[in-house]
């Protein structure tokens, strides 16, 4: 690297001698390294050619030029050194790729981990909280107690838990919160399963009755449901059995249209129980497989309005022995253990054979779930876990557990 240094002294010279000496030395240097490059002999005429200076000042720029060519080049050169260092780029573009896999995990359950958000936050959020830093012992799970309770699983549902988690501590099974809440999800699996299963669907036609009170989603549910036995090769028949309700027979009529169903409905303000006949009759005719009858929402506490399913019930069975087969009602998981109370008062009037829980979505009350099976012994059918066509699926007490946790 000479013709650096040569170069740096030069400058160091031009900062404290005249233009003309600095011209001068500017000359006599820059001949000496092309010179020096090309062959030495060449040196001589330049120290004997010292007259014609304006010819030796043209090649003055000419190194002045050539270090910052040379400084670009390795400058160059020590950018394409590092140049294999965006790899991190190629990092940073395969990182996102096992996301989407995660994503597309297949089966409902894994996108309701997802949506019962709320809910996991409760239990499983809390959970976190009252074990940092601490032992599993008595005093954890007396605020565990109170966590479940203040989740709507209900006081008899958290009480057998607790009881079952205290053995666990006793036996010295439960070290830390991953355990305990490993346990608490086995425990609330147990009792989802003891329920029994819904009837099974093989009646030709099979009737089901749907209730509930009014603002669950129950003509959206139905709607839903039409879709999902149409899509397991059904052939569906609705019965807009809601006469009371503005517009309840055009929205249903809407949903037939929709899924591509047949549909019986009455004129505002007739006899519901002559349109579930009816309905029950054009199925017997067409060969239809499934019959679904909307009635309409009450309050569970108006005796008037529920003695009028009694009726329903009662005619259903004359037109058809053993109809209705199945007798759901919609709960709205929102209202927590009111869902709870509406399922008891519901059974009392006409004998319910599972249930449909909307709204899981939404809500941090989800543990009402295990509350209505613990304590009606009731399968919770279908669940609703969005307002697509597609979201009210199939309940899987084992997937339910796992997406709480």
């Amino acid at each position: 690297m000479s013709f650096f240094d040569r170069f740096k002294k030069k400058k160091a010279q031009e900062e404290h001698n005249e233009p003309q000496e600095g011209l001068e030395q500017d000359a006599s240097q820059p001949e000496a390294t092309p010179q020096d490059e090309e062959a030495p002999a060449k040196a001589e005429p330049t120290a004997q050619a010292q007259p014609p200076v304006p010819e030796e000042v043209e090649p003055a720029p000419e190194p002045r030029e050539d270090p910052a060519p040379t400084r670009e080049k390795e400058a160059a050169q020590a950018q394409v050194e590092p140049g294999p260092e965006p790899q991190p780029e190629a990092e940073t573009e395969a990182d996102p790729e096992p996301e989407p896999a995660q994503e597309s995990k297949p089966g409902l359950w894994g996108r309701l981990g997802r949506r019962l958000k709320k809910t996991k936050d409760k239990i499983g959020g809390s959970i976190d909280r009252i074990t940092l830093g601490k032992k599993i012992d008595d005093e954890v799970l007396d605020d565990l107690e109170e966590v479940l309770v203040t989740a709507d699983l209900g006081v008899g549902t958290s009480l057998k838990l607790i009881e079952q988690l205290r053995g666990k501590v006793a036996r010295k099974e439960l070290d830390d919160a991953e355990a305990l809440k490993q346990a608490l999800r086995k425990g609330i699996a147990e009792i989802l399963l003891e329920v029994p299963p819904a009837p099974e669907r093989d009646n030709q036609p099979h009737v089901i009755m749907v209730v509930g009170v009014n603002g669950v989603g129950k003509t959206t549910s139905i709607g839903k449901l039409a879709n999902y036995f149409k899509n397991q090769g059904r052939s569906v028949l609705l019965a807009a059995g809601d006469t009371f309700r503005a517009a309840a027979n055009e929205q249903l009529t809407i949903w037939s249209e929709r899924v591509g169903c047949d549909i019986v409905g009455g004129q505002e303000g007739a006899d519901p129980s002559s349109v579930a006949f009816d309905a029950v009759e054009a199925a017997l005719n067409r060969g239809r497989d499934l019959v679904l009858i909307d009635t309409a929402g009450r309050l569970h506490t108006k005796v008037n309005l529920m003695e009028e399913l009694k009726k329903i019930h009662r005619v259903l069975g004359n037109k058809l022995p053993g109809a209705p087969h199945e007798v759901i009602l919609v709960l709205d998981a929102t209202t927590g253990q009111n869902a709870l109370q509406q399922a008891k008062l519901f059974n009392q009037v006409v004998p319910l054979t599972g249930l449909v829980l909307t709204k899981l979505d939404g809500t941090a009350k989800g543990g009402v779930v295990v509350a209505i099976s613990g304590e009606m012994k009731l399968p919770i059918c279908f669940v609703g876990l969005g307002e697509g066509m597609e979201d009210l699926r199939p309940f899987e007490a084992e997937g339910f557990a796992e997406a709480i946790f």
